[in-house]
C-alpha cells in the first residue's frame, strides 16, 4: 500500500503540531516530559481547549461537537499528542461511552451527556470488572433491581480506572439472574455522588493511586439512566469493546519515550564521556526504532485498510502486543538509563529531565493486563487466524 503521506495530510500534522506548540502550558508538557502522569486538572484543561477545535472528540460527528476526521487524520492526531507530550483526551467519555450514547442512546441522553463529556464537565469512569469477572465479564454479579420509575444496585466493581476522580460511572449490572448470563445484562449511568456508593483505593506496583474498588450498597439509579434496552447492555459492551483500535498500538507513546531515551544518553556524565558513547546501547536503540517503525506501518496497513479489517478483525490482537512488548521494553531502558534518579517524584521543575521513570517502568508491566490481557490475545489469534 502507498504509505507516503498526501500534501492535505502532511498540512494537517503542521497545523496540529503548531495548535499544540501555541496551546500547551509549558508545566503540563515538562511534567508529562520528565514521566509524571497528568493530573486531573492536566486533562481537564487540555481536553477543553483540543474541544474548541473539536479535536477533543475528532471521529465523533460535528453535530456532537466533533470534527469527523478520517481514520489518518486521527492517527496524525494522536501521533503528535504522544509525542508533545500531551495528555490524551479522557478515554472513557471520549473513546467509549461517547459512541455507545449515540448508537444505543435516547436522545435525551445525547442531548444531555455528550456535550459534557466532550468538554469534560462529566468525569466518567468505567464499572466492568469484577473480584469473580476479570477475562469472564459474562459473570458479573453486580445486581439491579428495578423498583419503579429506579433501579436498586447492589455489588461491588473492581480495578475502576479514576473512580476516585470521576463524577459518574458507567456500569454493567446483572437485571435478570435467570437469563443466559450474557443476556441478563445492562448498561447504567450511575451518578457517584449517589448515597450507597463506597470507593476505596488499590495502590500498584508504582506507588501510584490509579486504581480502586467501588460499592454499590442499595443505590437508587433513575430508569432514565438505562442505555439501551433492559437486559441487552451486553451489545452495548461488546460495542464498546470492539469500536475504538486507533490508539491501540500506542506508536506514538513508544516513539516518544524512545526521543526522551536518546536525549537522556546523550548528557554528558558527570565522570566524562555520554552512554550514547556505548555501542551496544546504540544498537539497541536502533533496534526498537526500527521495531516501532514496523509497528506503525502495520497499524497503518491494518486502520487503513476496510478490507484487511472485515477480513481479519481478530488482527488487532496483534497490534495489542506488539504494541505492549515495545511499550515494556521502552520503559526498562529508561529506567536503566535513570538508574536511581529515576525514583525521583519531585514535581515543578522544569528543567527535570530524570522523573519517576523507574515507578513508570512498574506501572508498565500492567500493560499486558489492562484492555485484556496477553494470554487472552494470544488465543483470539491462535482460533480466529491460526486456526
Amino acid at each position: 500500500m502507498d504509505l507516503e503521506f498526501t500534501p492535505a495530510q502532511r498540512a494537517f500534522r503542521a497545523e496540529v503540531r503548531a495548535f499544540i506548540d501555541e496551546r500547551l502550558p509549558a508545566d503540563i508538557r515538562a511534567r508529562l516530559r520528565a514521566g509524571h502522569p497528568a493530573r486531573k486538572q492536566d486533562t481537564v484543561t487540555w481536553q477543553r481547549i483540543l474541544n474548541e477545535r473539536g479535536w477533543a472528540a475528532p471521529h465523533w460527528p460535528a453535530r456532537y461537537g466533533g470534527a469527523e476526521l478520517g481514520q489518518m487524520e486521527r492517527l496524525i492526531l494522536m501521533d503528535e499528542l504522544y509525542r508533545a507530550p500531551a495528555p490524551l483526551p479522557q478515554v472513557f467519555n471520549l473513546t467509549m461511552l461517547g459512541p455507545v450514547l449515540m448508537k444505543f442512546g435516547t436522545p435525551a441522553q445525547c442531548d444531555h451527556f455528550l456535550p459534557r463529556l466532550a468538554n469534560l464537565d462529566l468525569w466518567f469512569c468505567q464499572g466492568f470488572s469484577e473480584p469473580g469477572a476479570g477475562s469472564d465479564l459474562a459473570s458479573l454479579r453486580t445486581r439491579a433491581e428495578r423498583r419503579g420509575d429506579h433501579y436498586v444496585v447492589n455489588g461491588q466493581k473492581i480495578w475502576t480506572t479514576t473512580a476516585h476522580l470521576a463524577d459518574w460511572v458507567f456500569a454493567l449490572v446483572r437485571t435478570d439472574p435467570e437469563a443466559r448470563k450474557q443476556d441478563g445484562i445492562s448498561f447504567l449511568l450511575i451518578d457517584l455522588k449517589s448515597p450507597g456508593i463506597t470507593i476505596r483505593p488499590i495502590r500498584s506496583i508504582d506507588g501510584g493511586h490509579h486504581l480502586n474498588e467501588v460499592f454499590f450498597d442499595d443505590v437508587q439509579v433513575p430508569v432514565a439512566n438505562l442505555v439501551g434496552e433492559e437486559n441487552k447492555g451486553w451489545d452495548c459492551a461488546k460495542f464498546l469493546l470492539g469500536n475504538e483500535r486507533t490508539g491501540i498500538a500506542n506508536v506514538g507513546l513508544c516513539r516518544e519515550r524512545l526521543d526522551l531515551a536518546r536525549h537522556m544518553a546523550a548528557q554528558a556524565l558527570p565522570q566524562g564521556g555520554r552512554l550514547i558513547d556505548d555501542a551496544g546501547l546504540r544498537a539497541e536503540m536502533a533496534a526498537l526504532d526500527a521495531e516501532i517503525r514496523a509497528l506503525e506501518l502495520t497499524n497503518y496497513r491494518f486502520l487503513l485498510t476496510p478490507a484487511e479489517q472485515q477480513a481479519l478483525p481478530a488482527f488487532a490482537s496483534v497490534l495489542k502486543l506488539k504494541g505492549v512488548a515495545l511499550q515494556q521494553a521502552v520503559n526498562a531502558l529508561l529506567a536503566r538509563l535513570a538508574g536511581p534518579a529515576g525514583l525521583e517524584q519531585r514535581e515543578g521543575d522544569e528543567e527535570l529531565v530524570h522523573g519517576p521513570l523507574v515507578p513508570r517502568y512498574f506501572y508498565s508491566r500492567a500493560a499486558s493486563i489492562y484492555g485484556g490481557t496477553s494470554e487472552v490475545q494470544k488465543d483470539i489469534l491462535a482460533k480466529a487466524i491460526l486456526g
